[in-house]
């Protein structure tokens, strides 16, 4: 190679002299490589819709009414044979941004668990895709690999667990169970489940309470357990696994030739906010040899805040935890975090052997988290959970999570002191769950049969109005009204919003129902 510096123009290499006779040299195609000027037009383009977004959030409606068919003739249109301009191009992204979209980020969206995003991050998630490294790779993506490692191990300190403990991001909560629970499964199931499959042993059992989300049960069938190898465990009063039943369902499957594989506490339940007894349940697994992984993708973060840790004790002795960074780390979507007391176990069950992957040894390299998870290609989502963390310090987050739960226990407090609203479960973290029940129909046969419909008809028509957006949950098997607070600008005031407009819309979905003689009959089962 000669000195000249990479990236300059060169006709030829010296070593290799010019094409031969005959052979054609190709021209250069460029039409996808921007030269810098251009790139930046369009960069300030986008940053000039952001700041638009980020001035006017606010006063938007959290949701537009719009049927799909009009969403679509607004933001559809076919792929052209020739390129747009830079002004077209922005003009699109203007419409996205402030037209048919929902806003996550909007102080007064309280639905679901989701996070609002913040700058820093948004900015790092820029500054990721642009220099687009594989993270699945050490040489391909050294600072990234790093940095992510270190990201794992400072958050596993934070829940707690001992030194050594660490892990790799996911696109998500989900996988990160999936991943955890496939280590589970290699680990405690008693044979080589890699190579000699499922069926070489007994029938497995994976052990949660009816509050844990979804995804497990999903994570149990995809590592080929079935659904009937999931065993859901009563909860009691404030929503926690009932201990006593887990232990007696685990004595009872060892007896009928079921082998007990993992449990999953979950530490922050996706409709309550519930946190089950991780101590109890640690000490449980330790005594019957089984793998505890604790759900904590919503609850997780709340080790962050010195008022809340205390509810997560016990976490720190669990062999797996998920967490979602784009919850309550607030960073926009997706960035799941997966910690494990031993992290080497994920090579033990993800390595593969791939001819188009040789390297050289005795070459000072971390570790390729390809080997460590599902994914060979990887992004360098860790960035954005860096970068927020670093832009905002830990205090910040501390407090700021202390304050939505604050905000929650404030929401309920107004609840009890307003008649035609009843609380339906315990604030623990975040999460305040009510309901609208006008006072009148105390006496009423069918009182909780027709608040459930009354309330179903109720979220949908906050959802559609749009000046809130809240989500509903089932406790103890009626229907209530959810309001989860994992949004760093939401205010007193914005909880305050929702009441009102619940007030507002309930008031007349009762005078409609009640003058049309519904009944409870005709509720709509959730």
């Amino acid at each position: 190679m000669t000195d000249e510096p990479l990236g300059s123009d060169r006709v030829e290499w010296p070593l290799i002299g010019p094409a031969p006779h005959g052979v054609v040299r190709p021209e250069p195609v460029a039409d996808l490589d921007w030269e810098p000027e251009r790139a930046s037009r369009l960069g300030e383009g986008v940053l000039d819709v952001w700041r638009v977004f980020l001035s006017d959030l606010k006063d938007l409606p959290v949701s537009r009414n719009r049927p799909r068919s009009a969403v679509a003739a607004s933001v559809l249109r076919d792929v052209p044979e020739e390129p747009l301009s830079t002004d077209e191009v922005v003009a699109h992204l203007r419409n996205l941004v402030l037209g048919d979209s929902t806003y996550s980020g909007h102080p007064r969206f309280m639905a679901y668990v989701t996070g609002a995003g913040t700058v820093p991050s948004a900015a790092a998630a820029l500054l990721a895709a642009a220099i687009n490294q594989n993270a699945g790779a050490w040489r391909l993506s050294p600072a990234a690999t790093e940095i992510e490692l270190h990201l794992m191990s400072w958050l596993a300190g934070v829940l707690g667990m001992p030194a050594g403990a660490g892990g790799l991001v996911t696109p998500g909560g989900a996988i990160a169970t999936l991943v955890a629970l496939k280590v589970a499964r290699d680990q405690r199931a008693g044979w080589d489940v890699r190579r000699d499959g499922i069926a070489a042993g007994p029938r497995l059992r994976i052990y949660a309470s009816t509050e844990v989300h979804a995804v497990v049960g999903r994570a149990a069938d995809m590592l080929g357990l079935g659904s009937e190898g999931l065993r859901l465990m009563p909860v009691d009063k404030s929503q926690r696994m009932d201990v006593v039943t887990l232990r007696d369902a685990i004595a009872g499957d060892r007896q009928n030739g079921c082998r007990p594989l993992a449990v999953v506490g979950s530490a922050g339940t996706v409709s309550t906010g519930a946190i089950d007894a991780l101590n109890d349940l640690a000490d449980l697994c330790a005594e019957q040899g089984i793998w505890f992984h604790v759900d904590a993708c919503y609850g997780g973060a709340a080790a962050l805040a010195p008022e809340l840790k205390p509810l997560l004790t016990g976490i720190g002795r669990a062999d797996s935890v998920a967490i979602d960074a784009h919850k309550w780390l607030y960073v926009p979507l997706t960035a799941g975090c997966l910690i494990l007391r031993d992290p080497a176990l994920l090579e033990s069950s993800f390595k593969v052997a791939a001819s188009y992957q040789f390297e050289e040894g005795g070459l000072e390299r971390g570790p390729d988290l390809r080997y460590r998870g599902l994914q060979f290609s990887r992004s360098f989502e860790a960035l954005k959970i860096w970068i927020a963390l670093l832009a905002h310090g830990r205090a910040a987050y501390a407090r700021r999570i202390a304050h939505d739960a604050e905000l929650a226990h404030y929401l309920a407090a107004r609840v009890e002191g307003l008649p035609w609203f009843e609380m339906m479960a315990p604030v623990t973290l975040s999460i305040a769950c009510f309901r609208y029940a006008p006072a009148d129909l105390d006496d009423r046969q069918d009182r909780d049969k027709y608040l459930d419909l009354l309330n179903q008809r109720l979220m949908t028509a906050i959802q559609l109005d749009g000046r809130v957006y809240c989500s509903n949950a089932i406790v103890d098997g009626r229907f209530a009204l959810r309001a989860c607070i994992v949004n760093f600008r939401t205010e007193a005031e914005d909880v305050e919003a929702l009441l009102s407009v619940a007030t507002e819309l309930g008031r007349d979905l009762d005078r409609e129902l009640r003058s049309a003689g519904t009944s409870a009959a005709q509720t709509v089962a959730p």
